[in-house]
């Protein structure tokens, strides 16, 4: 059988599974074991168990689990309260400073928790009836935060970056400096263009809606400044070569534990245990597609699928942008079914030579692939963030939330074609710092 045809008939099986609601971990490593057993024979099936644990054997992938109990050391407290709380009472006088103030907020905690379903909840709850009691439309509201909620797998530190080192055997320091100006760049396009619709709509900039004196002002930042702290501090000890990005990571971690603990009064056994056993899910859960993943790539090796893909793609002999469009559409239509780190350890080994060789940065191309995948976190079917914003909002309707959410899609589509005519972008300050 032609190994492309078995590459697609994997794809199209692995689809079906998925689209049933089965977890993606089991779905891939159902696929690979079926598909090892039909081709290759019975005995093929003594390679799993090793080929699984070698996929989450790699000490780098400490940092995942360390990462996400951080997020949800901060997610757990009022800290997306605060921070939002502290954006608006200091931005309250500039014209649209309210959607700044989300989308900014938005981008902090999304960088804080590592988390865009987590960054929509914790912002979206005080945002939304915030911007809705000034007058923004509804559908500005909620598509500013679930756009905003997705810049949290490109603005270090990121899990999703982490998967793509560890996938790619590339530099997750270099990874992380790579996505904090393109992560700037959609921050700065999803404010102008969310007060660009906001005034459009006939919203009126000069309404004040309260004001806050300087003491107001600064009692707020010991609350919110610890937390910014250790982001920079993080990004310190990785690019000062000071720490690994495990070390880091369980630094971090400890950190922010500490400081719910200490500001927030979070020091209960039970509300501790909370934050561990919801991190220890997560981290399951991602540490499972990893090791599928790792399957499924060996059994699309085994079976010639990957080479016959790369060698098909070489053969096109194409313009290397013609390339770069087909594999961002291929990126864009599998983000709409699949979460972003199922995408990553699936694709990103398969994509990475042909990348090479056709003359791109690998960590420009990771924040390429890193925007698709937030396209996907506000694009139906999938789209977590779209009902996360409707389960916080429910008297908005999904379609509306959707509505809203559209044009900032557009502005992530725009975001890569700048940093397609501007690579520097995103490779300017890896370079910088680390050479």
């Amino acid at each position: 059988m032609d190994p492309l045809l078995v590459g697609l008939l994997a794809a199209v099986v692995v689809i079906l599974l998925l689209a049933t609601g089965m977890p993606v971990a089991f779905g891939l490593g159902l696929v690979s074991i079926a598909f090892l057993t039909f081709f290759e024979g019975v005995d093929s099936l003594t390679v799993i168990a090793e080929t699984f644990f070698a996929g989450i054997g790699e000490f780098s992938l400490v940092s995942i689990p360390m990462f996400i109990v951080m997020g949800a050391a901060v997610a757990s407290s009022p800290a997306g309260k605060d921070l939002f709380e502290a954006l608006d009472r200091w931005l309250t006088r500039v014209p649209g400073g309210l959607i700044i103030s989300n989308i900014g907020a938005c981008s902090v905690f999304a960088a804080l928790s590592g988390s865009s379903p987590a960054t929509c909840a914790a912002i979206g709850k005080m945002g939304i009836p915030e911007m809705q009691k000034r007058g923004y439309p509804d559908s500005l509201a909620t598509g500013a935060i679930a756009a905003g909620g997705t810049l949290g797998i490109l603005i270090p530190p990121s899990v999703t970056m982490i998967v793509y080192g560890i996938a790619t055997e590339t530099s997750i320091g270099r990874l992380f400096l790579a996505g904090v100006l393109p992560g700037l760049l959609l921050t700065v396009l999803f404010m102008a263009w969310a007060i660009f619709y906001a005034w459009r709509s006939g919203y009126d900039f000069r309404e004040k809606i309260g004001s806050f004196s300087w003491r107001q002002k600064f009692e707020i930042l010991p609350r919110v400044a610890p937390f910014l702290a250790i982001v920079v501090g993080i990004l310190f000890v990785l690019y000062g070569g000071v720490a690994t990005p495990s070390e880091a990571a369980g630094v971090g971690a400890l950190f922010c534990l500490i400081l719910v603990a200490v500001i927030y009064k979070i020091f209960q056994p039970k509300k501790i245990w909370a934050i561990l056993s919801s991190s220890t899910r997560e981290s399951v859960m991602i540490l499972m597609i990893i090791g599928s993943s790792a399957l499924f790539a060996y059994t699309l090796s085994s079976l010639f699928v990957t080479q016959s893909v790369a060698e098909y793609i070489a053969a096109l002999d194409v313009n290397k942008w013609v390339l770069m469009g087909m594999i961002n559409v291929f990126l864009l239509i599998a983000g709409f079914f699949l979460p972003p780190v199922a995408v990553i350890v699936m694709t990103a080994p398969i994509l990475l030579p042909i990348i090479i060789s056709a003359g791109f940065d690998p960590y420009w191309f990771a924040v390429i692939l890193t925007i698709n995948m937030e396209i996907g976190l506000i694009t139906p079917p999938v789209g977590l963030n779209l009902y996360v914003i409707n389960g916080i909002a429910p008297e908005i309707s999904l379609p509306t939330i959707l509505k809203g959410a559209l044009p900032f899609m557009l502005c992530m589509v725009l975001g890569i074609v700048i940093l397609c005519v501007f690579p520097e972008i995103a490779t300017w300050l890896p370079t910088k710092i680390m050479g």
